[in-house]
């Protein structure tokens, strides 16, 4: 079942202008994605899809293919399966790629194993798909309040005290989808996530693990725990 790695990466982004081309850690964010995928002994074929002429260049000065992304496919309404489709029909219009691994460039951080981990249990388990998700520790939906005025209400009735008492929730990290082809060709009107297909399996990750870079705060967290590994701005694994 060989597998090709898209990363997308947008030029564009309010919440951090240019997020994928910021350095972190010495390097272009996008770099330590790219390498994670270069180094994913689970993927055959590395490809980035984006609007960018920095980001192409980083791109292509890494070694990896490069497709671009239509603006229609860039812009803040367009959505992950579609830039994902697009880039695959771009170099596998012959469909050699069964299994297809979608990383976003603005995630600098996540386990060198994920991607390997993911694929593995998409072909052990025969799923449609699967997606790393962590902890949702003390965000739980149990402590969160709503507010009406003034007055705090319960999101969630409960009465649970102690963080350990809470009853296990994940949330999605970012840290990486792996579908199959068929899966991810598959389009639904009004359902957005049918490209996950109806198996869906998840791979879990610890808090920390996978750092998703929305906004400057993102950015020194994932530099500090890339320099705390003693990662080095040179070819580093992600």
């Amino acid at each position: 079942m060989p597998t090709l790695a898209v990363i997308l990466a947008r030029a564009g982004s309010k919440g951090l202008p240019s997020k994928n081309a910021l350095p972190c850690a010495g390097r272009p964010v996008i770099t330590w994605t790219i390498d994670h995928a270069l180094q994913s002994a689970s993927v055959d074929r590395v490809v980035v899809s984006t609007d960018g002429v920095e980001l192409k260049a980083i791109a292509a000065s890494l070694g990896v293919d490069v497709v671009h992304r239509p603006h229609k496919l860039a812009d803040d309404t367009a959505t992950v399966d579609a830039a994902a489709r697009q880039a695959v029909l771009a170099v596998d219009p012959k469909a050699v790629f069964d299994t297809v691994v979608i990383l976003y460039g603005n995630v600098p951080v996540r386990p060198a194993d994920l991607t390997d981990r993911a694929v593995a249990k998409l072909r052990d388990s025969g799923c449609d798909s699967v997606q790393s998700v962590c902890p949702v520790g003390k965000h739980h939906p149990y402590w969160m309040k709503e507010l009406n005025d003034d007055v705090m209400l319960q999101h969630v009735p409960n009465r649970v005290y102690r963080r350990q008492d809470l009853p296990p929730l994940f949330e999605l990290d970012g840290g990486m989808i792996a579908v199959t082809r068929e899966a991810l060709f598959t389009e639904v009107p009004d359902e957005p996530h049918a490209f996950l297909g109806v198996d869906r399996r998840a791979v879990v990750t610890q808090t920390g693990d996978v750092v998703d870079i929305d906004e400057e705060l993102d950015l020194i967290v994932a530099e500090a725990i890339l320099r705390r590994r003693g990662q080095s701005p040179q070819r580093a694994a992600g």
